[in-house]
């Protein structure tokens, strides 16, 4: 059984310097999206499916690839390969893709957001555990929090504060309109190069290969989080795999081992 908490590069520990975090949102903290991959790979292989398994296994692929990037990329994807196989009867550009696949999408979540409104579930129900006492922890150490997710920005603002989390943060951003734009790329690239912050000052934390990879390339510190999200508590195994490859520092299924990361981070 692997560990909750998972320290992969010893050599590499924040000891104290960390001034900075950015967040995932979907899957890091919040699981009010659980379930987008089913969608996703159902519309694929409604637009795909020729019957054969290696077209399921590549849709597969793809979408474990991909996860963490701005949907626009995924549909552009979806775009290429339904260009591809010559389907006379789809004819529709790339924010097509991404507004069929919202709809989809959206029908389970805001049936879970009108739930939440009206007081029947309790926003505990869609957080990883121990995600806000970490989020905490951090902003009443004087670290300035950053929220940076693939999905719209206007649904990540109202998700956000929905789970009652925005207030912890100082800059929330999601995919902007109709742009093809990275959230994640851009506020990583505003605290390092703009702001004059010190990669080894950056916490990156993600459920995602891309704001995981997208810090260990800047030497930022980088906290995966393999979770477990029907669960919201335990580690994922493929989530585990997926971020070991993209270059997590430590591995952690959820939030619950809140004495291993403050030593972990120094605090």
């Amino acid at each position: 059984m692997i560990d909750n908490f998972e320290i992969l590069h010893p050599d590499r520990i924040p000891a104290g310097k960390i001034r900075a975090a950015v967040f995932d949102f979907d899957g890091t903290i919040s699981t009010l999206r659980c379930g987008w991959e089913k969608v996703m790979r159902s519309l694929m292989l409604e637009l795909l499916s020729d019957g054969t398994k290696e077209t399921e296994d590549k849709i597969d692929a793809y979408i474990d690839s991909s996860t963490g990037i701005q949907t626009v990329y995924q549909m552009k994807w979806l775009k290429e390969q339904v260009d591809a196989i010559g389907r006379g009867d789809v004819n529709h550009d790339v924010w097509w893709y991404k507004d069929e696949y919202n709809r989809r999408l959206m029908e389970e979540v805001s049936a879970r957001k009108e739930r939440l409104k009206a007081g029947i579930d309790s926003p505990n129900q869609y957080l990883i555990s121990g995600a806000v006492d970490f989020v905490k922890t951090l902003k009443y150490a004087g670290i300035e929090l950053y929220l940076a997710s693939g999905t719209d920005h206007d649904d990540v603002l109202l998700e956000a504060e929905a789970l009652g989390v925005a207030e912890y943060f100082s800059v929330i951003k999601g995919a902007p309109r109709r742009a093809e734009a990275c959230s994640k790329e851009a506020v990583i690239k505003m605290l390092l190069d703009e702001s004059g912050l010190s990669s080894d000052s950056l916490l990156l934390v993600g459920d995602g290969k891309v704001e995981i990879a997208l810090g260990a390339e800047r030497g930022c510190y980088t906290l995966g989080v393999a979770s477990d999200e029907e669960k919201l508590c335990g580690l994922n195994p493929v989530k585990r795999n997926r971020l070991t490859k993209a270059g997590a520092d430590v591995i952690i299924g959820d939030f619950t081992e809140r004495d291993e990361l403050i030593n972990w981070l120094g605090l």
